[in-house]
């Protein structure tokens, strides 16, 4: 089968996501690195783009130039992958889905939910696949867990406790830090730091897992280094459409734990955990027996499952290859089969809304605040 056309914009030189995204692209065959605007500076872009391969002509300098030098190519990129700073994903979203391209969007897709909703209508006239890079719900434990919640394994799910929550942030005298610096600045981060960083990740994961959206919250924010502008640690209470419990512990200054993300589903028939740092694991607990331990790999895992594990048993598989699973998911749904596990703009959209919503109710000391963006209420 022909390869997709693939193209990055930002991830260059010592970006942190950069390498995940350019392995992933290309883990399964399905895309081929094309072109690439990977740096705000542009010599620097376009010299980094051809060290990568990428031929001279379609090492851009800006996200401007490779809009217009794609448009009209006949060999044109099928998908755009946006890896830039928060301020600037609604902005290339929109100019790249309305040329007419695909785009997988880092997360948090918009700063606001009016641009969020934005993206919604422009995907929808474009007819145009607008994905958000959520890939945590593309490990293939995960996608055993929302297996399962399907099938009714669980009955019917009654609490969710999750969170995103690690130390890298803890030390005051990295302030000066830019792979910090920026996380807590409302120029370039937004409304909030800690939340719509990690915490929509775990919120992402608990709304995809069970099949039920957050309708209201109530949260506290906390700046424990008090010249942050934004909050680096936070705590979110939660009521699902269908009526589930939430709980969300979200921090960057929980000295001791390294990455963090971890989620728990209780139901009336049993329930089960995962970590993101044991990823090829679910501890499942029927009610009433024994905790026991499903291993990626294993025979009668869901067919979901079964197809995004690549290594045998006993065999890690990390977060790149996760970043490959929701490249898979694109280049089916490019193709013509519909992936429903893809996250799209609906789930970038609505977990922008639980942010904003998070935020008013933290400013208004926990009250209750309707979590649900203006257009899907």
């Amino acid at each position: 089968m022909k390869k997709l056309n693939w193209g990055l914009i930002g991830g260059g030189a010592g970006s942190q996501i950069g390498p995940a995204h350019r392995l992933g692209a290309q883990a399964d065959g399905n895309f081929a690195f094309v072109a690439g605007a990977l740096d705000h500076r542009p010599d620097a872009g376009r010299s980094f783009a051809a060290k990568l391969g990428v031929a001279e002509d379609r090492a851009y300098g800006t996200w401007q130039e490779m809009l217009d030098g794609e448009r009209n190519r006949a060999d044109r990129v099928d998908l755009v992958t946006v890896a830039t700073p928060n301020s600037t994903h609604f902005g290339i979203t929109k100019a790249f889905l309305e040329a007419g391209f695909h785009v997988l969007c880092e997360k948090p897709m918009t700063m606001t939910v009016e641009e969020g909703e934005e993206i919604v209508r422009v995907a929808a006239r474009s007819g145009r696949i607008c994905a958000v890079n959520y890939c945590y719900s593309a490990y293939p434990m995960v996608r055993e867990m929302r297996a399962m919640v399907r099938r009714g394994d669980l009955g019917a799910i009654r609490l969710v406790v999750t969170n995103f929550s690690h130390g890298h942030h803890a030390d005051a005298g990295e302030a000066d830090n830019p792979r910090v610096r920026w996380r807590y600045d409302p120029r370039l981060a937004g409304v909030s730091g800690q939340m719509a960083d990690c915490g929509i990740h775990a919120l992402h994961l608990a709304s995809f897992i069970t099949g039920d959206e957050v309708e209201k919250l109530s949260a506290d924010f906390a700046s424990c280094i008090a010249d942050r502008e934004l909050e680096d640690e936070a705590m979110v209470c939660y009521r699902t459409e269908g009526g589930i419990v939430g709980r969300l512990w979200t921090s960057a200054v929980a000295v001791g734990r390294q990455h963090g993300l971890d989620i728990q589903v209780f139901g009336e028939n049993g329930g089960f955990r995962w970590v993101s740092e044991q990823p090829n694991q679910v501890m499942w607990t029927p009610t009433g027996g024994r905790t026991q331990i499903m291993e990626k790999g294993e025979a009668g895992l869901s067919g979901e499952a079964a197809e995004l594990s690549r290594v045998a048993i006993a065999h890690p598989e990390g977060f790149p290859l996760a970043v490959a699973n929701i490249y898979v998911d694109l280049a089916a749904t490019i193709r013509g089969r519909i992936r429903e596990s893809l996250p799209t703009a609906s789930d970038g959209l609505r977990s922008m809304a639980a942010v904003h919503a998070a935020v008013d109710s933290a400013e208004r000391d926990g009250a209750w605040v309707d979590a649900r963006p203006p257009m899907f209420r």
